[in-house]
């Protein structure tokens, strides 16, 4: 695949200097960060192959290993620079919720959480361990499932809880799927969770499913 020459002032690095990141289609973005090509792929040629067969920059950043470096002319060092590039994003979304930080709006908590689970392509179930004044003790991934359920076991969220002196706690699961609407079996792990956790004085303030762009809270819909 052959693409002509840009002019200078359309090439990826310039119109970033010169207009922001924003300008940048997902092709240049991602350009950019890839910096080579490939034997007889120039680099935008294999950025915008790259998109289209992953279908976009959420399909590629999420890619196993496997489904990455089966693509020709890609290999384990281009995969490490994109696992890199996801966690990097992933600590920037993670500072505004800190480690005895009180949690300050219900968006702030949407955020965090769309950032840590909002990429994964299995799903994977996740708490946000609180002290009695709702300040983070702990963010903890509990469970981990396939591409559509991951099995739950709150005998260990409970022994989890009690570790770490926690007074209430914020569920939340991705659904790879995309659709953030909880499913029956959503509400009735979000029941049987909060009342295994009330016989130890635990509080469930939410849980939270997270899609892509969307977290739809369980406690807002009245649905525990």
């Amino acid at each position: 695949m052959a693409t002509t020459p840009w002019p200078t002032d359309e090439r990826p690095r310039e119109r970033l200097l010169s207009h922001g990141a924003g300008s940048l289609s997902d092709a240049e973005l991602l350009a950019l960060f890839l910096r080579t090509g490939t034997p007889g792929m120039p680099v935008m040629a294999l950025s915008r192959h790259l998109i289209d067969h992953f279908g976009g920059l959420r399909g590629l950043m999420t890619a196993s290993k496997r489904q990455f470096c089966a693509i020709k002319g890609l290999g384990t060092a281009k995969y490490a620079q994109v696992q890199a590039a996801m966690e990097m994003a992933r600590r920037v979304m993670d500072e505004p919720l800190r480690q005895g930080d009180p949690l300050r709006s219900p968006e702030d908590t949407r955020a965090y959480l769309r950032s840590r689970l909002g990429t994964y392509p299995h799903e994977v179930f996740s708490g946000l361990f609180l002290d009695n004044r709702h300040r983070i003790i702990q963010y903890q991934e509990l469970f981990r499932g396939t591409i559509d359920g991951a099995a739950v076991y709150p005998r260990e969220v409970v022994r989890s809880a009690l570790e770490l002196n926690a007074a209430a706690v914020i569920f939340a699961h991705n659904h790879p799927s995309g659709v953030a609407e909880p499913s029956q079996s959503d509400i009735s792990l979000t029941k049987r969770l909060k009342e295994a956790l009330g016989l130890v004085d635990i509080r469930v303030l939410d849980h939270m499913v997270v899609g892509h762009g969307e977290v739809v809270s369980l406690a807002e819909r009245g649905l525990m």
